[in-house]
This record gives C-alpha cells, sequence and structure tokens, in this order.
C-alpha cells in the first residue's frame, strides 16, 4: 500500500526538457487519498493504525492469546503518508481523543530501538511524525492527561502526565542512544520547545531529566567541541522560559529543581570565553577521552561531539517492572544505508503562536523582538524565498544552522587543517545570546525567600519548600513574556527523499528470503552487515 503512495515529484533531465510535450502523470492513489474528507472514513483509518500500533503492547495472562503483529514501521511510514497527503486527517488525529494512543507506542519503540543500529531509521520517522504532530497547539494541551498505561518500558519509574512520559523517554535517547542518534537531539528538543508553553505540570522525575540535559550540554568540553552544540543549551533554555512565563502556578517541581541546580544557570552565564580557558577545556576533554579508550571497560568510547553521560547526580534509577533493556543488534543483522538526516533549520520554519491581535499590542519581550521581526521579513520574503534554490549538499549543518536562525548569528567558526577549532569570539558571539535573562530573574526572586523560610522554620524537607513554591507567584516580577514561537515541520526534499530510500531499504529487507533481489541493481541504498 505504501509503494502506491511513493510519487518521486523531481524530475530527470531528459524529462525536464520535454516537459512542454508531456505532462508527468498523476499519482491517482495519492489523488484519491489527499480527497478523503469525512469524519467516518477517518476514524476509520485511525482507529486501525491504533488498534494495529498497540498490538505488540498488548499484556495479557495467557501466554500466546493473542496474535502480534511486528509491521509498524509500515504502518508509521503509512500514517506519516497520510498526514503529508491529507491535511484534513492531520487535523482530525490532533482534535481526536485517540491522539495519545498514537503517541504511546511511538515512544515505546523509540526507547526499545535507541541503543539498537539497525534500528536508527525507525527512530527518525518516529521523531519526524512527533515533530509533525508537535506543531500544533492540540497535541500540547493534550500531553497534561495523566499516564495510566502499564506497558513496561525501561524508563525509571514516575508518576504523571504524557508530558512526563515524552520527556523521561527523550532523556533516556539522548543519554543512553546509539551515538547515530545525535543528529536526532536538535529534533528531541525542538518537539520538547514546541508543546512546552502547554504543559501544565512536569513532575519531579521530568523536572530533574531536564536539568540533567542542561546540565549535560552545557559543560564547556561539549559546547566547545563542535561548531552547533550551542545550539541545544538554546533549545533547553527556551523550554525552562515558555515554562516559567506560561505556565509558572502548576510547576513547582521544575521551579524547585532549578533553585536547587542554579549553579548551573551561573555557570553558564560566567562560561569562559578567553582563549586560556577554552584551551583548558578541550585538553581536559582530549585526556579523558584518552582515559576512557584504553580502559578495557569502555569499548570504544562516543564521538567528539557526544554529550557527557556521567553527569553527577544522575545515579541509577529503578525501571518499570517487567521492562527489559534497550540491546544492541546482533551480529550479523542487515541493514540499509540511509541519507543524512535533513537539518532542522530545513525541516522547519517558525511561526507565532499568538493570534495578531495580541502582536500588535505589543506583548513582545526582549529575546521575542528579533524573533518577530524575523517571522514578519520572512513572511515578506516568502516569494523571493520559494525562488531561491536549496542549499547544496556540501554545506555544513552550521552554515545551515546560521541562514535559517537568525536569532543565533555567530562568528564564523576556525578551521586549523581540516579541523574545527573554537575561538573566543566564537564563544563570545552566542554567549552574549543566551536567552537567561528570565531564569536569572526567577533566581534572584526566589532563592532568597527560600533560604529565609528554611532557616526561619529550620526545613529540611522538600515537600513543604514546594508548598511554599506553588503558593508563590512572580506576577510583575519577570520580564514581559515573550511570544511563542512554533516551529512547524514543512515540507522538503531532504525528507522526501529520506522517507523514500528508508521505506524501500525496509521493504528489501522484509523479502531477502527467498532472494526475490538476486541479480538486481539497486542504486538507492546499500545493505550493509552490522
Amino acid at each position: 500500500m505504501i509503494v502506491t503512495l511513493d510519487h518521486d515529484t523531481t524530475m530527470s533531465p531528459r524529462a525536464e526538457s520535454e516537459q512542454n510535450a508531456s505532462v508527468t502523470p498523476d499519482n491517482l492513489f495519492i489523488n484519491y487519498l489527499s480527497r478523503i474528507h469525512r469524519d467516518e472514513d477517518f476514524h476509520f483509518i485511525l482507529s486501525g493504525i491504533v488498534r494495529l500500533l498497540n498490538n505488540p503492547l498488548v499484556q495479557t495472562y495467557l501466554p500466546n492469546s493473542t496474535k502480534k503483529v511486528h509491521f509498524h514501521q509500515e504502518l508509521l511510514v503509512f500514517f506519516w503518508k497520510v498526514c503529508d497527503y491529507n491535511k484534513k486527517f492531520l487535523y482530525y488525529v490532533l482534535k481526536s481523543s485517540e491522539l495519545l494512543d498514537i503517541l504511546v507506542p511511538i515512544l515505546y519503540h523509540l526507547n526499545d530501538s535507541r541503543a539498537d543500529q539497525s534500528r536508527v531509521g525507525l527512530m527518525h520517522i518516529g521523531v519526524f511524525i512527533l515533530l509533525l504532530l508537535s506543531g500544533e497547539r492540540n497535541f500540547g494541551v493534550r500531553l497534561n492527561k495523566p499516564y495510566t498505561a502499564t506497558i513496561p518500558m525501561d524508563i525509571p519509574v514516575f508518576t504523571g502526565t504524557h508530558a512526563d512520559l515524552l520527556i523521561v523517554v527523550f532523556h533516556k535517547i539522548i543519554t543512553t542512544g546509539h551515538q547515530r542518534l545525535q543528529p536526532l537531539f536538535d529534533c528531541l528538543l525542538t518537539i520538547l520547545v514546541n508543546v512546552s508553553p502547554y504543559l501544565k505540570t512536569l513532575s519531579m522525575v521530568a523536572s530533574t531529566k531536564l536539568l540533567h540535559l542542561l546540565e549535560a550540554f552545557s559543560t564547556p568540553w561539549f559546547l566547545f567541541s563542535a561548531s552547533s552544540n550551542h545550539h541545544l543549551v538554546f533549545f533547553l533554555l527556551e523550554i525552562f522560559n515558555n515554562i516559567i512565563q506560561y505556565q509558572f502556578d502548576g510547576n513547582s517541581n521544575l521551579v524547585y529543581t532549578i533553585i536547587r541546580k542554579r549553579q548551573v544557570f551561573h555557570s553558564l552565564a560566567n562560561l569562559p570565553t578567553d582563549y586560556g580557558a577554552i584551551a583548558k577545556s578541550m585538553n581536559r576533554r582530549s585526556k579523558c577521552r584518552e582515559a576512557a579508550l584504553t580502559s578495557p571497560e569502555t569499548g570504544g568510547g562516543r564521538g567528539e561531539g557526544d554529550p557527557p553521560h556521567g553527569v553527577e547526580g544522575e545515579g541509577e534509577e529503578t525501571a518499570m517492572e517487567g521492562s527489559r533493556p534497550a540491546l544492541p543488534a546482533e551480529p550479523g543483522t542487515l541493514n540499509a544505508t540511509l541519507p543524512d538526516t535533513p537539518h532542522i533549520g530545513q525541516m522547519t520554519e517558525r511561526e507565532s503562536a499568538h493570534p495578531p491581535a495580541n502582536e500588535s499590542e505589543g506583548v513582545v519581550g526582549v529575546t521575542g523582538v528579533e524573533d518577530m521581526k524575523d517571522i514578519k521579513e520572512k513572511k515578506s520574503t516568502k516569494k523571493d524565498n520559494s525562488k531561491a534554490k536549496s542549499p547544496t549538499g556540501n554545506e555544513s549543518s552550521f552554515s545551515r544552522s546560521v541562514k535559517t536562525r537568525s536569532s543565533l548569528r555567530v562568528t564564523a567558526p576556525v578551521e586549523q587543517n581540516g579541523q574545527w577549532v573554537p575561538t573566543a569570539e566564537w564563544v563570545h558571539s552566542w554567549k552574549s545570546k543566551l536567552p537567561l535573562q528570565t531564569i536569572m530573574r526567577l533566581l534572584q526572586v526566589l532563592v532568597p525567600q527560600v533560604e529565609k523560610i528554611c532557616i526561619d522554620k529550620g526545613l529540611t524537607d522538600e515537600s513543604e519548600i514546594l508548598k511554599f513554591l506553588q503558593h508563590g507567584t512572580l506576577v510583575g516580577l519577570l520580564p514581559v513574556p515573550h511570544p511563542i514561537l512554533i516551529r512547524k515541520y514543512q515540507a522538503n526534499s531532504g525528507t522526501t527523499t529520506w522517507f523514500r530510500t528508508y521505506m524501500w531499504g525496509v521493504i528489501y529487507l522484509r523479502n531477502v528470503d527467498p532472494p526475490i533481489w538476486y541479480d538486481t541493481d539497486v542504486k538507492l541504498f546499500e545493505i550493509q552487515r552490522i
């Protein structure tokens, strides 16, 4: 079925020269799929996808009493195709009560596949679908529904909402996933940025995970080890700012965690920019890597720009009962190669979530003025941009990032002998743009109050502090709320090529026995043995 929906819209040079003589025929399957509009038809499609996606997750008392289906990859591709070709179906999904029944199995497969190199494609498609859904407000609002499912997952036990589940799984992917997943970090954090203004109550577990990510990504050696690593810190700070500005009242757990980990923000604000400190951080990292590579307990190590795993305070945690750890691929597993992951700047376009009336009233914070200008400029130059050529494949991710995120303009990095070298000017150029104003103001107001109440009442229990924070308010004390910026997925040639390659790779590997592909010349991908 998904093969019938594969339509190559790119034209070969020969076809392009003959386009006046003949018109490329439409794909009738796509044509009719895009015309479906009745709610009962949408319900039939969505309920079928939900039922099949949740089939492997069904828990029964009698072994083998339920037949398990294992074509979740094809189901996710089909779901993506339907959402892509029929926007009415996408909006139906977003307003449907079954939206979270799509989310949970996707998160289950993401968590289960994070260590398996042969399932990198499955990880990508799951993240792409969540990125598509996160661009709409309804998705963020529905995440506040309590999570009561009993699906055994290799994650810490928590009591909270689907938003907590999303954050905990993403944290697990980032900190314990395969190193080939690092290109997805931008997408994962973009999803959290998109939903953050609507998250009413985060659990202590999820709050701790978010702070742990910031603690890991804000270490000097990680920030200096790659030209785009600082973008991850910008994303995380935007998440905190959105929650503080728009959902402060219900998020005492996050506020308490920010106060406890305030040194992380102070260290970030005082990040050294001189050459000596930069060189010292990089030398320390090099020594740690050499020690890790020579140690018999650590096999292979991770990439130069990979996030640190062992940050202090992140100890062993109890996983859900009945869960099994994510396992790497078995030796000899066949795997189809995939194109490079499109950069987040190519896949998304920033839009304001505020209605036009709010924009005209001037409800724009210090950090939002520049972004609002970007939006207006983007709208005014949309026609010109549509005619411009897309960036070449040789262009670095850093260059693309600078073009697509004008709020993160930084000094161009320096290269020596083909290797990237951080400079003091480069560090200063983005450090001065860190959106720390809201968080620093929060700490300035609340830390003295919390310290005073602890001294006066001799508090040692965090529950009393949480009660104090629950009844506290920062109205009139924080900067003017910045506008909510949503990064919506935009169709692009990069993801189109990626999905075509992934889909045919899945089909190829599903049909290697009997060898129907024997003596064929497949050029779209290569088959590798792990």
